[in-house]
């Protein structure tokens, strides 16, 4: 599958507000530290890409993810049954093409509580769409997958979010850091 590099420009101010049927996620996108990831991310979401998608992964402890297009036309029921869809398996689909991994250069490449990362494929430049939540620290994987953001709102919506639980929507905002 092709690589592909996101026409998006990063400004480094982006926020990522998910709109859920359990509420509302906001997370500060690190431009500086995984660009390729926050540039396809916007662009995606601002693509209306996620829109009317559901979490198809939900592991204790460990992640939620979502991001599949083969959710898009499977009732939630059917995507908690784990079975396949009209589309195609939950968790097998993405938007037709790859990104880089930043894994290796992102110097803020931590998996914190609520950390939004990019999950892929055996092979390292196989991301493409499919994103998760860490649901606790996750440091294993600090050296395999590329950190995209932090939860800075919504914590609690991430704890209670399983499969089958849907993406209504996310919005890409520009917001100025707090100061601390």
């Amino acid at each position: 599958m092709q690589t592909y590099t996101p026409a998006y420009h990063v400004l480094g101010d982006e926020v990522a507000i998910f709109d859920t049927t359990k509420g509302t996620i906001v997370v500060r996108l690190d431009g500086e530290g995984a660009p390729i990831h926050v540039a396809n991310f916007c662009e995606l979401a601002q693509s209306g890409f996620y829109d009317d998608l559901k979490f198809h992964r939900y592991v204790p402890g460990f992640v939620i993810q979502g991001g599949c297009p083969n959710t898009r036309s499977m009732t939630p029921q059917q995507v908690a049954a784990g079975g396949a869809g009209p589309d195609g398996m939950p968790g097998t689909g993405g938007p037709g093409y790859c990104i880089k991994q930043e894994f290796t250069t992102n110097p803020r490449n931590s998996h914190e509580d609520a950390a939004l990362a990019m999950a892929r494929s055996q092979m390292p430049d196989s991301a493409g769409s499919q994103f998760y939540f860490c649901l606790g620290a996750q440091h294993e994987l600090d050296s395999g997958y590329t950190v995209f953001g932090q939860t800075i709102e919504g914590k609690d919506v991430i704890g209670s979010l399983r499969q089958g639980d849907g993406i209504k929507s996310i919005r890409i905002e520009h917001r100025a850091p707090s100061v601390q």
